[in-house]
């Protein structure tokens, strides 16, 4: 497989980044109880969307785009994940986007020293992932989704609007 002109690389990683930064705006400045407030029937709250957020960066690099996965400290005792279960979470919002951003700059110091075109050495669900490009679009859709849901739980919650960059 041919690796992309670097152009369509930096564009790739250019969107991925434009999405993270839109998550991290759109929540700036939620006081703490509006971080554990869900605003829809299914009941997941900021926080949760946001751990989530960072646990999906950490699964899709970390675990499939290297094979690999380090434990961290709570991840003892902390329930398998439940796909019909909300995101929800009792970490304050404080540390819910700490820890997403530090699962983005291990997302991108992997992304530093893979190409697009690489096989990645896990399995998502058992199942191969053809490249790390098709993890890169995977997760501009995945936290573009995200980023929309918490725009309108963020106007629910104080009224306030197009807080995503632009």
């Amino acid at each position: 497989m041919t690796e992309p002109a670097e152009d369509e690389t930096d564009d790739l990683l250019r969107f991925l980044d434009y999405q993270r930064a839109s998550v991290l705006s759109i929540v700036d400045g939620l006081d703490e109880q509006a971080w554990h407030t869900s605003t829809v029937p299914s009941g997941w709250t900021p926080a949760g969307l946001v751990q989530h957020l960072g646990d999906a960066e950490r699964h899709w690099f970390q675990v499939v785009v290297t094979g690999s996965e380090v434990d961290l400290p709570w991840d003892e005792g902390r329930p398998p994940h439940d796909p019909e279960a909300p995101f929800v979470t009792d970490w304050p919002g404080s540390e819910a986007v700490a820890y997403y951003r530090d699962q983005c700059r291990r997302s991108n110091e992997v992304l530093a020293d893979t190409p697009m075109s690489a096989r990645p050495r896990g399995r998502h669900r058992g199942e191969e992932i053809s490249s790390v490009r098709w993890v890169v679009l995977h997760m501009i859709e995945e936290t573009a989704a995200h980023s929309g849901h918490l725009d309108m739980a963020r106007e629910l919650l104080d009224g306030r609007t197009n807080l995503g960059l632009r």
